[in-house]
């Protein structure tokens, strides 16, 4: 079954306390969006493989770890998912970036898909799928889905905020995919909106309503 991890390190709280707040400005709710995954990626990679290579310091020859294998590939939800991908690919340089664009039927309600680019290997990577918000894991669902059809097996999901009935909802529809959070809020509302959340992510990073 997944793991689900909430982050209750005190800088990412301290951080996710100010984007909650609606008096925080675009530029500083994206900065600290991006701030905040940067730190998340910390404890989201800490099982990464390692393996021994030697190296020449300025004293003499040694064995030094590096990643290995493909190493990662950050898939971020757009739009929202750009919020934090930044600050995870300036801690993992190495990693290659795909998308998934998804929008919403207005009859079904189901997320579809529009737009999708991946590393021709993505089956051989660490798939991160990244979105700020975690609200009924349509969206989260539908991305892993897309992730999964293109062949990646090894993926994990990290967002900023979610409430249970998403947690549940991407725990049933995807038992082997881990969920990293930084907030487990109470619920969501008659619109799907995460109570008390933290309003429209893609909204707030890109000053747009």
């Amino acid at each position: 079954m997944s793991k689900v991890q909430v982050m209750d390190h005190p800088l990412i709280q301290h951080k996710l306390g100010y984007i909650r707040d609606k008096n925080t400005s675009t530029k500083e709710f994206r900065e600290l969006v991006d701030e905040v995954g940067m730190l998340m990626a910390y404890e989201v990679t800490r099982d990464l493989t390692l393996e021994d290579v030697e190296v020449d310091t300025p004293i003499k020859t040694t064995t030094a770890k590096r990643l290995s294998g493909k190493k990662i590939c950050l898939v971020p939800i757009l739009r929202a998912g750009l919020g934090m991908t930044d600050g995870i690919h300036s801690l993992i340089p190495s990693a290659r970036i795909g998308h998934v664009g998804l929008y919403r039927d207005p009859e079904t309600l189901e997320a579809v898909e529009y737009y999708a680019k991946f590393p021709k290997d993505i089956e051989e990577r660490d798939i991160l799928v990244i979105d700020p918000m975690l609200a009924t894991g349509v969206s989260a669902i539908e991305a892993i889905d897309a992730v999964k059809k293109r062949g990646a097996t090894k993926i994990r999901f990290i967002c900023l905020i979610a409430a249970p009935e998403g947690v549940e909802a991407l725990k049933e529809a995807h038992p082997d995919v881990d969920i990293y959070i930084a907030a487990l809020d109470e619920r969501l509302d008659e619109h799907s909106y995460i109570i008390p959340g933290l309003g429209d992510a893609g909204d707030r990073l890109f000053g747009t309503r």
